[in-house]
């Protein structure tokens, strides 16, 4: 079993020849990603879910620059390598690559998933990088939510914004 340091990719061009060998043997690649801040059961359950759509799934990891943009001042709580270590520790995440820019698109093309994963929150027209993953003959996937968990709401609780 790999370390969840031999998960964490800093380069996209190290992670592309893993993909290569693992494409040589036939193996599906799966891509989502997100901020991943504070890590909880929703979390868990959709990372879960889109590794058993494939062989392989790699998670694309918001830099903290790029989540402050996404969900503004005080996030993220969790920093990026907290974050992306946490996330390398699950059996079922391969790969966690960090991406600094506001959508994961260029992180999609350079890698070429066969499946693309976002939650079901989305449709497939608002998912950055379906229209391309199509293109190539991937698949888009949309994952349900699991109610009753969001890191937003997590930190509403923590504030004591909200009641038990």
């Amino acid at each position: 079993m790999d370390s969840p340091e031999e998960k964490i990719y800093r380069n996209v061009d190290d992670l592309k020849v893993v993909l290569l060998r693992l494409r040589e043997q036939g193996k599906k690649i799966v891509f989502t990603n997100g901020c991943f801040d504070i890590v909880h059961r929703g979390h868990c359950d959709y990372l879960y879910k889109a590794r058993q759509l494939g062989d392989f799934l790699v998670v694309g990891v918001n830099s903290d620059k790029s989540v402050r943009g996404l969900k503004g001042v005080g996030r993220p709580i969790i920093d990026l390598e907290g974050r992306m270590y946490v996330l390398a520790c699950f059996y079922f995440v391969d790969a966690v690559i960090p991406f600094d820019e506001p959508t994961p698109i260029k992180l999609i093309l350079a890698i070429r998933p066969d499946i693309l994963v976002k939650g079901a929150d989305y449709e497939i027209d608002e998912i950055v990088g379906a229209k391309e993953v199509m293109g190539w003959g991937g698949k888009v996937e949309r994952i349900p939510l699991v109610e009753g968990y969001s890191t937003s709401e997590i930190i509403k609780k923590i504030k004591n914004e909200i009641p038990d």
